[in-house]
Parts: C-alpha cells; sequence; structure tokens
C-alpha cells in the first residue's frame, strides 16, 4: 500500500489544529469577546463576559450517550473495555469528539501483550480515512508535548504494517511490528458524512456566531448596570464664579444646598431618565432562542425557566431534536467503538482479524431518557400486550434497552 507519509500528515494536522483549538475555547469559556468599539468607551475595554452555552449544548448530548455493552461479544471486546476503565474512556471520547468533531483512541500493548487504550483529541492526530470502513489506513499522533512549551516531544506514526515511534529530546526512534490489518489509531466521529469524513463539530459556526452576539449584549449591560445604579443628574443656572463640587459626594449625598445668587436667582436641578437594563433581558432572551433552536435545547437547559416545571413526558417532547441528534450519535458512535474493541482483540490475540468476523457483534446504549413511574407503568401495559400477540418477544435485554432497568 502506498502511505502519503509523516511529513504530509504533520502538515495536515497543522492546519486542522486552530479549528479545533477555537472549539476548545469555547466548550472551556475562555473565548474573547469580539466587541465593535462603538458604543462601549475605551475605559471599559478591560470588561469581559462569559456564558457556558457551547458547553451546555456539548454536553447536554454528551451526558446522554451512556454505553452499555457490546451484544453478542464472542472476541472479548467487552472484556477490553472493562479493563481499561470503560466509563471514563469512553465518556472521554464521545466528550472529545462532540468538541472537536473527531478524536482518536491509540491502541497499544502493555508488557504482557494485553491492549491499553489511550484518547486523543482531535488537536494531537489525524490521518488518512478508508471510507468504507471508517478506519485509518495510515495515520499520526503526538504522544507527548512539553508542559511549558508545548512543543513535541514524543510522536508516533501509524500504518498497517507497524508503529513507528520518535522521541524528539533523545532522537531515540524505533518501530514495533502491527498485528492487526488497520493502523492501531482508530478515529471516533461525529456526524460523519461523504463529504468530511472526519465529521463536523456540535460547537458550529452559528453557535460561535449567536455566543458573541450574547456576549456583546451581556457586555453592554453591564456597562449600562453603572448608570443604572447612579442615575445622571444635572445642575443648570450656576454662577461661573460658584465653588464646583465634588461629583462623587454630590451622588451619594442625601442633602445638597444651593444658595440664590445677589440677584436673587437660584440653580435648576434635574435627572436623567434613568437607564433600564429590560432591553438587553429581551435581546439576550431571543439570542437564546436562537442558539436553543441550533442545537436543540430548551431555554430551560440555557437558564431561561418556563412558567411551570414538567413532566417526564413533557421534557422528553420539548426534547425531539435532541434526541434524534443522540440517536445520530449513537449510530456514527457505535461503529468507532466496535472498530477499536475489533483491533484491540487483534493486537490482544496477536492475531490479524477480518473485520466481517465482527459483523454480529453489535453496540448497545442506555436509553436517551430515563422513564419515570408513569412512564414505567405504560411500558409495563404495552409489554404485556406485546408479549400476549408474540409470545417470548421480551426477554431481559430488549426490556432493559426501553427501561434502562
Amino acid at each position: 500500500m502506498e502511505y502519503q507519509g509523516i511529513g504530509y500528515l504533520r502538515s495536515k494536522l497543522a492546519s486542522k489544529q486552530s479549528r479545533v483549538n477555537l472549539r476548545y475555547r469555547y466548550y472551556e469559556m475562555k473565548n474573547r469577546v469580539k466587541d465593535f468599539n462603538i458604543v462601549i468607551p475605551a475605559e471599559w475595554t478591560w470588561l469581559t463576559a462569559c456564558l457556558g452555552w457551547s458547553a451546555k449544548a456539548v454536553d447536554a448530548l454528551a451526558d446522554r450517550l451512556v454505553f452499555s455493552k457490546f451484544a453478542n461479544d464472542n472476541f472479548g471486546i467487552n472484556e477490553i473495555y472493562d479493563m481499561n476503565s470503560r466509563d471514563v474512556m469512553i465518556d472521554s471520547a464521545i466528550l472529545s469528539a462532540c468538541i472537536s468533531s473527531c478524536c482518536f483512541v491509540y491502541i497499544s500493548a502493555d508488557e504482557d501483550g494485553y491492549p491499553r487504550l489511550q484518547v486523543i483529541d482531535g488537536y494531537n492526530a489525524t490521518g488518512i480515512i478508508d471510507p468504507i470502513t471508517m478506519m485509518l489506513r495510515e495515520g499520526y499522533a503526538v504522544l507527548e508535548r512539553d508542559p511549558k512549551t508545548k512543543a513535541v516531544t514524543r510522536e508516533a506514526y501509524f500504518t498497517a504494517e507497524e508503529t513507528s515511534f520518535s522521541d524528539k529530546i533523545t532522537g531515540e526512534a524505533f518501530s514495533l511490528p502491527n498485528p492487526a490489518q488497520y493502523a492501531l489509531l482508530v478515529p471516533i466521529i461525529y456526524r460523519p458524512d461523504a463529504r468530511r469524513l472526519f465529521g463536523h463539530s456540535r460547537i458550529s459556526r452559528a453557535c460561535i456566531e449567536i455566543q458573541q452576539a450574547a456576549l456583546r449584549t451581556l457586555k453592554r449591560s453591564e456597562v449600562t448596570a453603572e448608570f443604572y445604579s447612579f442615575p445622571q443628574k444635572y445642575v443648570t443656572g450656576l454662577n461661573p464664579d460658584a465653588e464646583t463640587m465634588d461629583k462623587w459626594k454630590a451622588t451619594i449625598s442625601s442633602m445638597l444646598q444651593f444658595t440664590k445668587d445677589e440677584e436673587g436667582d437660584k440653580p435648576t436641578l434635574g435627572q436623567f431618565q434613568q437607564q433600564t437594563t429590560a432591553p438587553f433581558m429581551e435581546q439576550l432572551r431571543i439570542q437564546a432562542s436562537l442558539f436553543a433552536g441550533e442545537t436543540g435545547l430548551t431555554l430551560d437547559d440555557l437558564g431561561f425557566a418556563g412558567a411551570n416545571p414538567s413532566s417526564a413526558e413533557a421534557i422528553k417532547a420539548s426534547h425531539e431534536t435532541m434526541r434524534l441528534t443522540a440517536r445520530k450519535a449513537q449510530r456514527t458512535f457505535g461503529v468507532g467503538l466496535l472498530n477499536v474493541g475489533y483491533l484491540a482483540a487483534s493486537v490482544r490475540d496477536d492475531f490479524p482479524y477480518s473485520r466481517r468476523e465482527f459483523y454480529k457483534t453489535a453496540p448497545k446504549w442506555e436509553p436517551l431518557f430515563e422513564p419515570d413511574a408513569t412512564q414505567l407503568s405504560g411500558i409495563g401495559d404495552a409489554a404485556i400486550k406485546i408479549q400476549q400477540a408474540f409470545p417470548s418477544y421480551f426477554d431481559e435485554d430488549k426490556f432493559h434497552e426501553m427501561t434502562g432497568i
């Protein structure tokens, strides 16, 4: 097989790192506000605003995707995942894939030859993907970076024949044979398509622009709050030779004295109309509605509480878009997790299994919405009727898929 080489993959990774880093900044709420600098005075440029909407969009989906097990596990894949901290490893892979559109699982062997699974984010790995199997023909990953300079200190190049390691500090380089039929770097992808095989990020361009508008709204409301707290006042008709008053003392004082001048005239006091934050809150609510429509969330999810608490059925109905998105994610993530198990089994047994030998193994997930007591009662009635029409249809696994019990 002809390979592109490690140099090509290094440049490919460098071209994608800025986008991945941008998504992680929004998820970690470290993004900066792109201000227009039209209304806000220069003295307020230090003021920042922060919103966790992007993190909420990612977590709301990732937290619902709870992997259960592999059914028809003829090759002991469940055991491999159990020995590699299944819950932490799979949750980390799903979360990273939702943020940066894809992540990678690096498969290696320990001292006893048992497979180890390590999640590498999209900022530190890439490869050439096979569009049929969704596995890599060749891959490249940064395994270690300098904690201070973030420079690459250890990297690996993956092919179907071997895995090559390089240490930038010691200059050491060596290769290990690959017992599997594909590179031991497996992509876990969120929403791939024929044009973008490495998927799409949960934090889309629309999410970024809407959140920027919301951040500017928060910043303007913060500036306006100063005028709301201390309404602007004015005095007209003062004698030019009058003693200049302390502005701060005049603002907080409960009693001010103004005497008439020699001609008997006295100054006129007034106050500008008090500022209000109501328009900003309405504007922020509109932007929250746009963000919720883009991500399948509700206004309740974004902090705008509804009038009455909803039932479990009402919550499920309001998250219908989220349910469909989660179902789609389960299908694509399931393929990636099965590919990881397939190659890990080849490493464990030191045998190049064929991918078609795993066609009966299927990933299973926990229910997206946990049923309440009322819904459980309805499921029980429906199960009885189905069982009467189709005896022995329901078993423990099918009932678990419906209820999580």
